[in-house]
């Protein structure tokens, strides 16, 4: 079982250190309910802006606002004691400038709490990470398949599969840690370039869709517990069904409300107290 020995928040130097010495699990998480459950396992929560899509089942991530990712990751820094916080920023929060860029991080930080922001885009941002980074604000670039980028990409496909655009990611890469970025997300991206930005690294890289070869690993958490519904992409693997169980429960609840099942005395207030049910019936001892 790969609980957590540690009782304290992982930090982001502390990531850093992690490269090279065992792999980095990671997953997505918007809300009180899975920050709790996946605190003790992972080491990075990274509380995306595909909470658009995930949590209010919006067509893309560009229209979830400033305020909405703040309220998100607040929730699951509040619950949550043992993994490093990463926060997407939204889209329009911190391309027209590194100042403007520089505000509406230094909000995500001090009002959710989070430990790090993190950034999509190409070696044009890279003034921008460096700008944040030199004011204390840790950034994750992230970099290949770029959600916010969809209507430049033509919709969500794989990333770096000809020379040439695996050149352009390389140099988006080498951009974002010369600027100072502590980790890349690799995500959507040819599998051989995905392993060979990690071994040119000198910063932890996370994939998604991308290498076994990346120091660790993220996956959205309702897409590898079965609660994605539709279409997944290849690279998320399922682990459990819980969307069948949740079905399940709902419809049970419904048919004995329906049926006058529920809710009996024991729920209710003001009624004496049932007698305790004896589980476990042995037979009558003989005389």
């Amino acid at each position: 079982m790969s609980v957590h020995a540690r009782n304290t928040r992982l930090t982001v130097p502390q990531l850093v250190a992690m490269k090279g010495q065992r792999k980095i699990v990671s997953l997505t998480a918007y809300s009180k309910p899975m920050a709790q459950l996946m605190d003790p396992f992972v080491d990075l929560i990274i509380v995306g802006d595909s909470t658009a899509m995930v949590a209010y089942g919006r067509a893309s991530t560009l229209d979830l606002s400033l305020e909405e990712m703040v309220a998100h990751t607040r929730a699951v820094v509040d619950n949550t004691r043992l993994a490093c916080v990463v926060a997407d920023m939204p889209f329009g929060s911190y391309q027209e400038s590194p100042e403007l860029a520089y505000r509406h991080c230094a909000q995500m930080l001090a009002r959710s709490g989070c430990d790090a922001v993190k950034l999509e885009g190409g070696k044009a941002l890279a003034g921008t990470v460096r700008f944040l980074v030199e004011r204390g604000i840790p950034v994750m670039a992230h970099v290949g398949l770029m959600p916010q980028y969809l209507n430049l990409m033509g919709g969500f496909k794989a990333q770096g599969l000809t020379e040439a655009a695996a050149r352009t990611i390389q140099e988006d890469a080498h951009a974002h840690l010369e600027a100072g970025a502590f980790s890349l997300l690799l995500e959507g991206l040819a599998e051989p370039l995905a392993r060979a930005l990690t071994a040119a690294s000198p910063m932890p890289t996370i994939g998604i869709g991308a290498s076994p070869g990346c120091d660790g690993q993220v996956l959205v958490t309702e897409d590898m517990l079965g609660l994605g519904g539709g279409h997944l992409p290849r690279f998320v693997k399922v682990y459990a069904d819980v969307a069948a169980v949740i079905r399940d429960a709902v419809e049970r609840y419904a048919d004995d409300v329906r049926e006058g099942a529920f809710p009996e005395a024991r729920h209710c207030y003001g009624l004496p107290s049932p007698a305790p049910v004896n589980s476990e019936k042995r037979p009558a001892k003989a005389r």
